[in-house]
């Protein structure tokens, strides 16, 4: 895996947040991308439980496809009221012009008691967006508006 075993990095940035995730595959590097923030909302390390949420997208490019996977991961957080902490991408694949996802997230059910909030996002952005293939894997660069 590229950058030294590294899942994912945060960056510096003057209003957002924005991490590089990292991965062998595109599917561990959309895995890792989900990981990374979900630990800017709450600490990942106290979250167990095996609610699982399935994930199936489809989206025009790789670029679109990581930024509706983030979005619905997003989503399911605010409407279902679900942390994750697991991520298990099974499939990414390209048929006719279309990418398209099917994923497990994992977790357990929102108490702020027991996952204290650390940021708010409000939105998984294309700004700075970055998807790409390198000699040891793939890397992701994604800023969320917080």
């Amino acid at each position: 895996m590229p950058s030294q075993g590294k899942k994912y990095e945060y960056l510096e940035h003057t209003a957002d947040i924005k991490f590089l995730a990292y991965g062998e595959t595109v599917e561990e590097v959309f895995e890792n991308a989900a990981l990374a923030m979900f630990n800017v909302i709450i600490d990942t390390e106290k979250v167990s439980g095996e609610t699982e949420r399935e994930v199936l997208l489809t989206s025009p490019d790789l670029e679109s496809l990581l930024v509706d996977w983030l979005s619905e991961l997003l989503y399911l957080f605010e409407v279902d009221e679900v942390v994750f902490w697991k991520f298990q991408v099974e499939e990414i694949r390209e048929e006719e012009g279309e990418y398209s996802i099917k994923a497990l997230a994992s977790g357990e059910k929102y108490y702020p008691e027991s996952h204290p909030f650390e940021t708010e996002i409000k939105a998984v952005t294309y700004n700075q967006l970055e998807l790409e293939k390198t000699a040891g894997g793939w890397k992701a660069q994604v800023v969320v508006d917080i």
